[in-house]
């Protein structure tokens, strides 16, 4: 094997309570501060000798410090988003002022979706690598040449060049990865992470890649993980479970962060017979699919509760974002969960194709309805590289392509003749208001803090934090203030020598 360049794995210091980058799907600052792990970016750095995984918004480290400690190193594979990508550029150059020698690649849904554009935005780039990066920064790192590396795409002679693509990575590759949690360990701090659904401190990871549903607003399966659906084989999670219980004996909760935890009825039976022994609490993504059964199953074997996108109680919304879910599915899973004793954090979105102020009202009362221990509401953010960006923007419904503030803070940027974006912000405040403030959600948040100060303190913090946003919210919705916006990754026109599509 050749000798490692000495790489830097990082996710960038952005806007102040962003978590959009490396480990989060939803490229915006959060109502309370919440982080995701880096998942993604573990994996090469678990490969690779030498190398540091640097998370620097929860770590707190500044964009000054960043290009200190790149110093250190030759190579550096650099974790954008859209809403940071600007930003991203900035500390990429000034890095490179600092080692004028030093390697830098961009990995992440944005530069693959327009990687030229991407590298054209600025010479400090080196590379990109359009869609699952693990092995392409890794083949780098020891040497190989990027004409030979699959997946990438570099500068040549003026253009742009596009390698072929890479397939993706099957069960017994994804097997063959280091274990992400065994990259925390080394370097991270747990303590660092936290999310407000969430039992604290908590551990993520995923036991899959990919998923095979269409909606037309998630950014992943579109881009970065892809449609095919990929497992890690039972005994291969159970083994990292097992040695992560070990190396993180403070954790509360384990969190599996796949696309779709339960997709295959088959496989979530065979990793809860693994899981039940270990005796450990567990929380994953979910869609409406899971029969009383598999639900009973998975409670018993320590599931504590479900990420569930609902996104609208309106049957035709969810049939134009194919959503490949129903209503009455949704009534039907929610009750089989309280049956079973899991809980529920429903995810609701607000401005898909089809809004109006009824099908809002709608959604509403049908959050109500389902009465999940907690929600989150967002406005829809039509990301290039979706079906929903290239459908708005056909309809000409994207009044903006900026996604965010100044701060990272999201902005609405879809707008239909009958509703605009400040009804839609307004609309925001409304569903949290009428869910929230009700007694039964009041005294059931706080029950749950009464016999525990650090869910006091968290409580506390979130709400503090929720209440300040709430007013921004209003300030928009009532006197459609302007703010300041982030700058995107470049509109489509560098040249290629070849189509960039993964």
């Amino acid at each position: 094997m050749h000798s490692a360049m000495k790489t830097l794995l990082l996710n960038p210091p952005s806007f102040e309570k962003f978590d959009g980058g490396a480990g989060s799907r939803w490229q915006a600052a959060r109502e309370a501060e919440a982080f995701w792990y880096p998942t993604w970016l573990a994996y090469a750095a678990g490969m690779l000798p030498g190398s540091r995984l640097l998370d620097a918004p929860p770590a707190k480290i500044s964009a000054a410090q960043t290009v200190e400690i790149a110093r250190d190193y030759d190579f550096v594979v650099l974790f954008t988003s859209t809403v940071g990508f600007e930003n991203d550029l900035h500390i990429a150059r000034s890095m490179k002022e600092a080692k004028p020698d030093l390697k830098v690649a961009f990995v992440g849904p944005p530069v693959q979706v327009r990687p030229a554009e991407s590298l054209m935005a600025g010479q400090e780039i080196d590379f990109v690598v359009r869609g699952e990066f693990d092995h392409p920064v890794v083949e780098f790192a020891q040497g190989r040449s990027l004409a030979e590396i699959a997946g990438v795409s570099f500068r040549r002679n003026g253009t742009v060049a596009h390698n072929p693509a890479r397939p993706p990575l099957t069960t017994e590759e994804l097997d063959r990865l280091p274990f992400a949690t065994e990259v925390y360990k080394r370097d991270l701090v747990i303590e660092n992470y936290n999310m407000p659904f969430l039992q604290y401190p908590y551990v993520s990871l995923y036991t899959s890649r990919g998923c095979p549903a269409l909606c037309t607003f998630c950014l992943w399966p579109q881009t970065l993980s892809g449609h095919d659906w990929r497992v890690r084989s039972a005994d291969n999670v159970a083994e990292e479970v097992r040695q992560a219980l070990k190396l993180f004996p403070q954790a509360k909760e384990f969190f599996f962060d796949d696309d779709t935890f339960n997709i295959r009825r088959e496989r979530v039976l065979e990793l809860c017979k693994k899981f039940k022994p270990l005796g450990f609490r567990w929380s994953c993504n979910c869609r409406v699919h899971g029969d009383y059964d598999t639900l009973k199953a998975m409670a018993d074997a320590g599931a504590r509760k479900f990420v569930v996108g609902f996104e609208s109680g309106d049957p035709q919304i969810l049939k134009n974002s194919k959503k490949g879910a129903t209503v009455e599915m949704a009534r039907t899973f929610a009750k089989n969960c309280k049956k079973v004793g899991i809980k529920i954090h429903g995810d609701f979105i607000i401005g898909l194709p089809g809004e109006t102020k009824e099908t809002i009202a709608r959604t509403i009362d049908f959050a109500k309805e389902l009465d999940t221990e907690t929600i989150q509401v967002s406005i829809a953010h039509a990301l290039p590289g979706t079906e929903l960006h290239e459908q708005v923007h056909n309809s000409g419904f994207l009044a903006s392509e900026a996604l965010a503030d100044s701060g990272g803070h999201q902005l609405p940027h879809i707008e239909y003749p009958h509703l605009s974006r400040q009804e839609m912000m307004g609309a925001v405040n409304r569903f949290y208001d009428a869910y929230y403030f009700r007694p039964r959600v009041i005294w059931r948040l706080v029950r749950h803090a009464l016999w525990d100060s650090t869910e006091r303190k968290r409580l506390y913090h979130e709400g503090a934090e929720f209440l300040s946003l709430r007013a921004e919210r209003w300030k928009y919705a009532r006197k459609a203030v302007t703010r300041p916006v982030a700058v995107s990754v470049p509109a489509a026109g560098a040249t290629s020598e070849s189509p960039g599509k993964n």
